[in-house]
């Protein structure tokens, strides 16, 4: 397919891609009324919301070949990572584009994957997390994190009056949004148009750790540092998380989100100094999203329930286009659709093997051509809270869903336990419809089974043509992969373990 022919008067100079961790749609103003992200709510008055936007995944190596290759997890290798597939950073920097990328230091977007290839400029931070004793320490123990935040905030506020600084950044930087914002203020103060910068924000994963200001903020007051360490102690040591602590961490949640929205802020800030604003889009998305108990776990468990698959998705062009820009689409919208969108903005045609559309045409237009649903893929481990780090399909089972504006259709490919939801009436997604489905209920059913079966036999394909070769290469992968201690440590400082990834809070 080819979204070169669009309209020269979409065609921007600079796009930036920022990228949030665990960020759920609700989570912001656009979304919900009761949040605060000013930033946010801004871009999105100004641009476009798209009101069913759907991860691939419900983690990252499950929804990034999506994000920045348009690509299904699994269906080229058969496993995690982009380092088979025509990124779209490469094929950006094949057409003169500069690319910078920087990763908050989550151990899936590294080098390791794959997730460097066509960045002129790139940096995941991971290193700066394994080769300090001291930061590895703090990230993996919150708690003793927060314990220095509380001890240390009398001091900063003291600081802060004597200086006339802000106190509104966290005392530690161990989310690395210090060094990400820094990296990208210095990407687009030094780099010629065009350019394309992605960001990725790690502070709304778990655990949460913003700064006091954000934590008052967002509560009005209510919460404090000391109900930080209260709830990331509870939760530390297993104990049962009790309505108190459970809108302790969804305070804590909002908190980080905050924090993500005011750094974002002095991003525009920068484009703004360095003249680069009129001539810039911006594209914001989620992930995947966060559960904090609609179905009985926090975190993010192999689940495909909208609180980990629905995300934010909002695109804003330069004001200088003089576009009416649509403000809010219905129509489903997976993560897939960022890559072509974006080489659609530089006016460069889409490669064949992407699987997702620019939503270029829902922005400027009066209606969205997109109608086929979404799908996304969850691998759980023997139980729902032991989630492995999938090096292929094979190695736990294999959950699919399909969605559009108002179905969601779950399966358990191996069980083949369907369930069915009608969101409208059920946005919790609680009452089980496929147990004894009307006629046009199991219609849905029928139709939703028949695409996701489609899609398993691609991901399936995908391992069996691959299947030798994976084999005889895992142990000296996985040989590479443990040997890395960057990447280890980071991967442990999201809680997660090589051979069985366990996530108890």
């Amino acid at each position: 397919m080819s979204w070169g022919s669009m309209s020269p008067d979409t065609s921007v100079s600079n796009v930036i891609l920022i990228t949030v961790d665990s960020l759920r749609a609700d989570a912001i103003g656009p979304y919900n009324d009761d949040q605060q992200t000013p930033v946010l709510d801004e871009i999105a008055a100004n641009g476009t919301t798209f009101e069913h936007a759907f991860a691939t995944g419900n983690w990252t190596p499950f929804s990034f070949p999506s994000l920045l290759a348009s690509r299904p997890v699994f269906a080229d290798t058969g496993e995690i990572g982009v380092e088979a597939v025509p990124t779209l950073a490469q094929t950006l920097a094949n057409a003169g584009v500069a690319t910078g990328g920087f990763n908050a230091a989550n151990g899936f977007l590294t080098e390791h994957w794959g997730y460097n290839a066509g960045f002129d400029t790139f940096d995941s931070f991971v290193a700066s997390v394994g080769s300090n004793i001291y930061s590895r320490y703090l990230a993996t123990h919150p708690t003793v994190e927060a314990w220095l935040q509380l001890v240390g905030a009398p001091f900063r506020r003291l600081r802060s009056a004597f200086t006339g600084n802000s106190n509104d950044r966290p005392f530690f930087d161990a989310s690395r949004l210090f060094d990400v914002e820094r990296a990208a203020q210095s990407f687009i103060t030094e780099t010629d148009a065009p350019f394309f910068l992605w960001i990725h924000y790690m502070d709304t994963h778990t655990p949460y750790v913003p700064a006091p200001r954000y934590i008052r903020e967002v509560s009005n007051g209510l919460v404090g540092t000391h109900r930080m360490l209260l709830a990331h102690t509870r939760t530390g040591l297993g104990r049962e998380v009790g309505d108190r602590t459970l809108n302790d961490l969804r305070t804590l949640y909002q908190a980080a989100v905050r924090q993500v929205d005011a750094s974002i802020g002095r991003l525009r800030n920068t484009l703004q100094t360095t003249e680069h604003a009129d001539e810039t889009a911006f594209i914001i998305a989620g992930d995947h999203g966060e559960e904090f108990q609609e179905h009985g776990h926090l975190a993010h468990y192999p689940k495909l329930y909208d609180e980990l698959i629905q995300i934010p998705l909002l695109i804003h062009l330069p004001d200088s286009l003089s576009i009416q820009q649509r403000h809010r689409v219905r129509e489903p919208v997976g993560l897939d659709d960022i890559p072509p969108t974006i080489a659609s903005l530089f006016d460069i045609d889409s490669l064949p093997p992407w699987t997702g559309s620019s939503l270029l045409s829902s922005v400027i237009g009066d209606s969205c051509a997109i109608t086929d649903p979404v799908v996304s893929v969850a691998v759980r481990g023997e139980t729902v809270t032991t989630q492995p780090i999938p090096r292929r399909i094979e190695d736990g089972e294999l959950l699919i869903s399909v969605r559009n504006h108002a179905w969601t259709y779950i399966e358990h490919v191996d069980t083949e336990h369907r369930e069915l939801y009608y969101r409208p009436a059920d946005p919790a997604q609680q009452t089980d419809l496929s147990v004894d489905p009307t006629a046009l209920q199991q219609q849905v059913i029928d139709q939703f089974a028949t695409v996701a079966a489609e899609h398993v036999v691609t991901l399936r394909q995908a391992t069996t043509n691959n299947g030798e070769t994976a084999a005889d290469d895992t142990d000296d992968h996985n040989d590479t992969t443990v040997k890395n201690n960057a990447v280890e440590a980071q991967l442990s400082a999201l809680g997660y373990k090589w051979q069985t990834l366990r996530y108890d809070r």
